[in-house]
């Protein structure tokens, strides 16, 4: 005889299916967010999903009589720049992994290592030097005569006095700083010293050209009493009277970095020689 198949029984089967579905959705979820490569491919439709329901919600009345609605725009804005940065901070670390894989393949040589030191800056030194300062860190601490200042922003000047637990600083916006200069895109050579205006002032230029306007300045290394590759700053305006806005100033001068200036040797001097001694010993003799 036929059975009768009424309409409960054929709800059922459809509930079955409706359950397993509502299960393997759950475990896609859980797949999602356990997944480091799934998540890193839905990651930007979900940011872009939510930047789009952001711009698209109003701010009540209550909202914008509190202020709360510019408040929440600006941590909107910046959680977008911290999502911004996250991606660059991956970024470069893959690339530095990466360069550091090449330099081992290549055998490449790196600079020489040294001793640093961070000092705070406890005033302006007064003396012979209109812009000069005190740093806490002397002798005591392996602070030589000779040695750099860097700030988190550029040079900042060298050490031409050390005491026991202090050392001056010579800055380079002082008009006695000479300090041997090159241009990164250009490649020519001057000597830059300090101007009123805080301002750096280029002469001495040996080669023939102008200095392109906005390109970088880097110390030449020439001289011994500063590294090759410091940056000093921007040349301003170019033409026949270049100027050059110094990047220490976009940096803080309550610390700096006090460095050793590592002398390469020529290869025809020997490190024991008395001739070695006396190249090694020309960057302080200069500084007095």
């Amino acid at each position: 005889m036929p059975r009768y198949v009424g309409k409960g029984s054929r709800r059922r089967p459809l509930r079955r299916y409706g359950f397993f579905i509502a299960v393997a959705g759950l475990i896609a979820l859980l797949l999602l967010q356990t997944s480091p490569r799934l998540s890193e491919q839905i990651e930007p439709v979900r940011t872009a999903a939510s930047d789009q329901m952001f711009h698209m919600s109003k701010p009540s009345l209550i909202d914008r009589v509190t202020g709360a609605s510019k408040r929440e725009r600006r941590i909107f804005e910046l959680e977008t720049r911290v999502r911004e940065l996250a991606q660059y901070e991956a970024l470069a670390l893959s690339m530095a992994e990466r360069l550091e894989v090449y330099e081992d393949i290549l055998n490449m040589q790196g600079e020489p290592a040294g001793a640093e030191v961070t000092a705070r800056i406890m005033a302006e030194a007064d003396g012979p030097f209109a812009e000069a300062l005190l740093a806490n860190a002397g002798r005591l601490n392996g602070v030589e005569e000779g040695y750099y200042a860097e700030n988190d922003g550029g040079l900042v000047g060298r050490v031409v006095q050390v005491g026991k637990r202090s050392a001056r600083i010579l800055k380079i916006t002082d008009f006695n700083s000479r300090v041997p200069v090159m241009g990164e895109s250009s490649g020519l050579r001057a000597i830059m010293f300090g101007g009123r205006d805080g301002a750096g002032q280029l002469t001495d230029q040996p080669e023939s050209g102008a200095f392109i306007d906005g390109e970088r300045i880097l110390t030449s290394g020439e001289g011994g009493m500063f590294p090759r590759g410091v940056v000093i700053g921007r040349v301003i305006g170019g033409g026949d009277e270049p100027r050059v806005e110094l990047a220490m100033s976009r940096g803080q001068l309550s610390y700096v970095r006090l460095k050793p200036s590592a002398r390469i040797l020529p290869p025809e001097v020997d490190d024991t020689s008395p001739s070695a001694e006396a190249v090694t010993a020309a960057p302080s003799e200069a500084i007095e």
